[in-house]
């Protein structure tokens, strides 16, 4: 009879691995985590926590313009790029041990180094053999750059939060949440900055007129964006700074280039030559409806796997999967179906449920309700930004198949309406709802003539 050190390894500490690990433990399980990065991975170190930090410093401009219609003397006070830096870096260190003390507290085994697999049933960290019966990866995304003159001179999320002082010209280059997000952030904190996409418009895979709202309220507010472009080349010139060389032959001068174009399976030295797992034909793990890979012994779950790459998915998955292997009688299959989402740009964007383009591609004949407003607190302000929020409902059956808002606060609104679409919720239940008056939630129950209507068929 083999004998394990450990009924579950799991290399990885992010948001994933350290959910899978404690419920497994909490279910009596012999549990392992390797870490050989930072705890509480991308999101807590160099995603979503700090991130947010930095929209909330780039948001402080806003509401400093604002305030003098609210009869506060106050201008734009000069911003100190290194108190933000070491403020968030104390924060993060906080947040570190918080998942150490949650591992350790679940009594969870801490291994803080690299782990490599062996075989189906072995990791080596720091020379020392473990022997598990179930091996977990969960070592999330990484960013990654193409390949290109200069590619050097580029940074990525990965240096950004760190970098020695705020530069004064940014180019951003991408057209995905991270990289609009990280333009707002830039030119919030007072950097001029150009936004670099190859397409016709960011944030594919949105509602279009979603899309077209946040591009015309970015430009409003001064961004550089510029569509159909892409860099050739970067150079670096004698004073330090640098050229960005687009493929049509113009010149753009910087002193960052920030690279959100794709992120990649983090998958470097983790020894998958030794196992059967396969990759598909993205590079990503593949895996079943239980998160069981290729090779029976070892899962996977997280940005590894290249479903749905969010930390509340990523926690989800680790749940689900510690229920199904040691605590089967309350085991439910995960349901991807209506995953909430939002992209804090300034203004915020948020997202529930389908686009329009979306319902119609998948047969729905569609009423669309709209409302485009100034929300109340610009009204003493000679600020022209307008919110919009949109209802995609189904003509025939009334069901409101996705909910999608630009404006501020977004991801705080739409993930409350998440809850009124996954129990089901028509469009008569929004207009049976009162509002609270004055707020910019209430137009969600106030749209009573849609927009546009398909004919009946």
């Amino acid at each position: 009879m083999t004998t394990y050190d450990f009924d579950l390894f799991v290399i990885g500490a992010g948001s994933g691995g350290v959910r899978a690990a404690r419920f497994a433990a909490d279910f009596g399980a012999r549990v392992a985590v390797a870490e050989s990065r930072y705890l509480g991975g991308t999101c807590v170190n160099v995603g979503c926590m700090p991130k947010k930090y930095f929209i909330y410093g780039a948001s402080f401009r806003d509401e400093f313009r604002q305030a003098r219609g609210y009869g506060w003397d106050a201008e734009v006070p000069a911003f100190d790029w290194n108190t933000l830096v070491a403020s968030k870096d104390h924060e993060i260190r906080r947040l570190n041990g918080i998942y150490r003390a949650l591992l350790v507290n679940s009594g969870v085994t801490l291994l803080e180094a690299h782990a490599r697999i062996l075989d189906p049933h072995t990791v080596e960290v720091e020379g020392r053999c473990y022997r598990c019966e179930r091996i977990l990866i969960a070592t999330g995304g990484w960013p990654d750059v193409p390949d290109f003159p200069g590619r050097e001179h580029a940074i990525t999320s990965n240096e950004a939060f760190y970098l020695p002082e705020l530069p004064k010209r940014v180019v951003v280059v991408g057209g995905g949440y991270i990289a609009v997000e990280f333009a707002s952030i830039f030119q919030g904190l007072g950097a001029k900055t150009t936004l670099l996409y190859r397409r016709e418009l960011f944030l594919r895979g949105f509602d279009q007129g979603v899309r077209e709202h946040l591009r015309d309220e970015m430009l409003k507010r001064g961004h550089d964006l510029q569509f159909n472009a892409d860099v050739a080349r970067i150079d670096k010139v004698a004073d330090g700074s640098l050229q960005v060389t687009l493929k049509d032959g113009r010149v753009l001068e910087a002193d960052c280039v920030f690279y959100a174009t794709g992120r990649r399976p983090m998958l470097d030295d983790l020894g998958l030559e030794n196992t059967g797992v396969a990759l598909d034909e993205r590079g990503f793990i593949e895996v079943g409806e239980t998160f069981q890979t290729t090779e029976p012994s070892i899962y996977a779950i997280g940005d590894v796997i290249g479903r749905v790459q969010l930390t509340p998915v990523a926690l989800a998955e680790g749940m689900t999967l510690a229920r199904h292997l040691f605590s089967p009688d309350s085991y439910r299959p995960l349901n991807y179906d209506l995953i909430a989402s939002a992209v804090f740009s300034l203004p915020n964007l948020a997202s529930i449920g389908l686009s329009e383009e979306e319902a119609r591609e998948r047969g729905h004949r569609l009423k669309i309700f709209q409302s485009s407003f100034r929300p109340t607190k610009l009204s003493l302000t000679e600020v022209q930004e307008r919110t919009l929020m949109k209802l995609v409902v189904d003509a025939d059956s009334d069901q409101v198949l996705g909910c999608h808002m630009v404006g501020p606060d977004a991801g705080e609104q739409i993930q409350c309406l998440a809850i009124a679409l996954k129990a089901g919720a028509t469009k008569a239940c929004f207009d049976d709802t009162l509002g609270i008056h004055p707020t910019a939630a209430e137009e969600w129950v106030t749209m009573r003539k849609p927009v546009r209507e398909d004919e009946a068929r």
